[in-house]
């Protein structure tokens, strides 16, 4: 159906409108943490779910884009930052101007139903710029909405819901919460059962700032090709890869017995980069890096981060190794430098990143030979609920140049795994893929 589906598909749009919290919210300036405010993470994630007409005996018969319509604006009461706009304080510090002037919403029509999509219904969609309409002039930092959505409708009842938020406002667990809300609100709920906690001077750099950790993610690194920079992005391939149990199981037989209790997210990672990197043939001297986002939530770091806190909470450490060690020693070296990488983050990691960003001025990561990966099969992304069931497949919608995002996947026989979405030029897409194939060839 797939290249059926692409010519028969389209989408008609209603003009975008602004949505508002329902009721009266504080005018006010909200600074962001020294977290959030971070060069790297100025750019926009947009995620997809769809849905089958499957609505709660209190929705039948009722429109999915009324209904969230209705439910936004409700949680913007209690989220009202989100309905901000972006501004520079002093020395480029970025705040919320919390005025009310609310997120972007799309109503659209589609002309096909959720079946057409087959097994398109993952990342990357071919149909993402359909689904989720860029308004012009939305997609910057100062000034712009936080958010953009777009509730598409399907001829079978069912629709989809097209979702784009700024990084520097929230991380995945942040904007997760703000959906838990929305999902409520459909529900019929007047307030959300988790209050949202702002507070992100917890997350500010200590007085005075101290750079206590070494952070290879914002070094430079001299004498390295960066194949990505100024390139075309017409000259790029996007395509996901899973790894199921079958995938799993042949990864860990390739590591010594001492590594067999590694982490799915350390093999995954690991076989990634080493993949990636001999697919890209760097210089055998060049340094190549790793970094993965390392939460600062949980027991680990002492209740740092309270319930209900839906900022940036995450840092991205960054790993090193030349190329030809990656390249020509066995996985278990990857695997390793993963381990002790992820080992060694702790409270003042992060507040050595945060004191950081104040020293050097908010420097952005390096991204020569650079790979960034974000794990978010945890985040709940696969369980938004807004009153017509968990969608059939719900999450980021792809990857961006130089990083990766992690999402849970149901194939059709009911098998969980993790579907991994890249982006290579196309010329190093089929080493990749060439690569990836000896995974599954690998002696059991």
């Amino acid at each position: 159906m797939g290249s059926e589906l692409r010519q028969a598909f389209s989408v008609i749009r209603k003009a975008p409108e602004l949505i508002s919290p329902a009721a009266p919210t504080p005018k006010e300036f909200k600074k962001l943490s020294d977290i959030d405010d971070q060069e790297g993470l100025k750019f926009h994630v947009p995620s997809l779910f769809f849905y089958k007409n499957s609505p709660s005996p209190a929705l039948e018969g009722k429109d999915p884009v009324k209904v969230i319509r209705e439910a936004l604006s409700k949680a913007l009461v209690f989220y009202y930052p989100l309905a901000g706009r972006l501004r520079e304080g002093d020395n480029r510090k970025l705040l919320v101007d919390c005025n009310g002037e609310g997120i972007l919403f799309t109503e659209a029509d589609a002309n096909v139903k959720l079946e057409h999509f087959g097994d398109e219904i993952q990342v990357p969609c071919p149909y993402l710029d359909q689904l989720l309409y860029n308004v012009p002039g939305s997609d910057g930092t100062l000034g712009c909405p936080l958010l953009l959505i777009q509730v598409t409708r399907l001829l079978c009842g069912g629709f989809i819901l097209g979702l784009r938020f700024i990084h520097t406002i929230c991380d995945g667990f942040g904007f997760m919460q703000f959906l838990k809300a929305v999902e409520e609100m459909t529900n019929g709920a007047n307030s959300p059962s988790l209050t949202p906690v702002w507070q992100r001077e917890i997350l500010n750099a200590r007085d005075p700032p101290r750079i206590t950790r070494i952070h290879h993610e914002f070094e430079p690194v001299k004498n390295s090709r960066d194949i990505f920079l100024n390139m075309n992005l017409d000259d790029m391939a996007h395509k996901s890869f899973y790894f199921g149990p079958k995938e799993i199981a042949s990864l860990r037989h390739q590591l010594p017995f001492h590594l067999q209790n590694c982490s799915r997210f350390e093999l995954i990672t690991a076989w990634l980069w080493r993949c990636r990197t001999i697919a890209l043939e760097p210089d055998p001297d060049e340094i190549v890096r790793l970094s993965f986002t390392a939460s600062a939530r949980g027991k680990h770091y002492n209740q740092l981060i309270p319930p209900g806190y839906y900022g940036n909470a995450f840092v991205y450490p960054a790993l090193c190794s030349k190329a030809d060690d990656l390249c020509r020693n066995p996985l278990e070296y990857a695997v390793e430098l993963v381990k002790k990488a992820k080992a060694e983050i702790n409270e003042e990691y992060v507040r050595s990143v945060a004191d950081l960003m104040v020293i050097r001025g908010r420097p952005k990561y390096t991204s020569e030979g650079y790979f960034i990966v974000s794990d978010n099969t945890r985040t709940g992304f696969d369980e938004v609920d807004l009153g017509w069931g968990k969608p059939v497949f719900g999450g980021i919608a792809g990857a961006l140049l130089i990083i990766s995002f992690y999402l849970k996947y149901q194939k059709r026989d009911g098998e969980i795994g993790s579907m991994v979405p890249i982006c290579l030029p196309l010329s190093t897409m089929e080493k990749f893929q060439e690569e990836m194939k000896k995974m599954t060839e690998a002696p059991m």
